[in-house]
């Protein structure tokens, strides 16, 4: 039986206020990660405490202004550039701390799209320093080849970022590849191995060149294994969610004629901050396979390498 309708989310269908898209710990089975998206008009402003939450604030379109107040009081503010869309290039970013109160405000002329991405902080005694990341500074990976090619936004993982306990990053899936693939799994803690973490996934999708009447569309998959059952096969669009609290996860896929983007939030219990995946056995041989491949040559797109 399809468990679509508990782990997929259209966009819209959790919207609370300014977010057309939260995701919360409100959610039936979902506990360490968060995600709100909001679609605001020049100078408009949204505000959020973050209690024992951190978030990093990820433009998805145009530039804002973020504000924090600290746990201590003290006041930290970025402008953070942003981009025209999230298939520009990365983007620069910011980090707030648990404890913080935030304000993230419309800093163009026109409508522009904002992510804040959160993660229950639990691993550091206290909380860690504010931190405006520039889009310089975040490393962009080719991964895969062939038809397995996808270019990853590294902004928010344990090499580039100093967080508490979220992980984060963007991909980029070119028309006709697939991505989060092979598919694989973290749902455990095993030393050197495997972190547990819970996923989320957000869309967007564009047409590779300008059609009229194209309708957009991705494809996602979550399996679980024997001891857990899962089962999700989602058709996406602009602004949907998939959310992956255990099992197998992978392909992400781009139909011929559209680009597939998706914006990745990561956390669990464990001590350790650490990305760890296991690939699905019955096809963990396909890596082996991208040695006798070339990346695609369509990456990176929007940006330099």
């Amino acid at each position: 039986m399809s468990d679509n309708g508990r782990w997929v989310h259209p966009f819209g269908s959790c919207a609370d206020g300014h977010f057309q898209v939260c995701v919360t710990d409100a959610l039936d089975g979902w506990q360490h990660t968060s995600l709100r998206v909001a679609t605001l008009a020049p100078a408009v402003q949204v505000s959020l405490d973050l209690g024992d939450s951190e978030v990093i604030v990820v433009p998805l379109q145009g530039s804002f202004d973020v504000t924090a107040v600290d746990h201590t009081g003290e006041r930290h503010e970025a402008r953070l550039a942003g981009r025209t869309s999230v298939f520009a290039g990365a983007t620069d970013v910011a980090y707030v701390p648990r404890g913080a109160s935030l304000t993230v405000r419309n800093a163009g002329v026109g409508r522009a799209k904002v992510a804040l991405c959160g993660a229950t902080a639990t691993k550091h005694s206290r909380p860690l320093p504010f931190r405006h990341v520039a889009a310089a500074d975040v490393p962009v990976e080719l991964r895969g080849a062939g038809r397995a090619s996808r270019e990853v936004r590294n902004f928010g993982v344990p090499q580039v970022l100093d967080a508490d306990s979220i992980i984060a990053c963007e991909v980029i899936t070119p028309a006709g590849n697939w991505s989060s693939y092979p598919p694989h799994k973290h749902d455990e803690e095993r030393e050197g191995v495997e972190t547990e973490l819970e996923e989320i996934y957000y869309f967007e999708v564009r047409a590779e060149s300008p059609a009229e009447g194209a309708d957009p569309v991705g494809y996602q998959r979550v399996y679980g294994t024997r001891e857990r059952p899962l089962d999700v096969f989602a058709e996406v669009r602009s602004g949907d969610v998939v959310l992956v609290p255990h099992g197998w996860h992978g392909p992400a896929m781009a139909p011929p004629g559209y680009d597939l983007y998706y914006l990745n939030v990561m956390a669990g219990p464990g001590t350790t901050r650490a990305w760890l995946i296991c690939d699905d056995p019955a096809h963990a041989w396909l890596r082996d396979s991208w040695a006798q491949q070339d990346v695609d040559p369509r990456l990176p797109i929007g940006g330099p390498r």
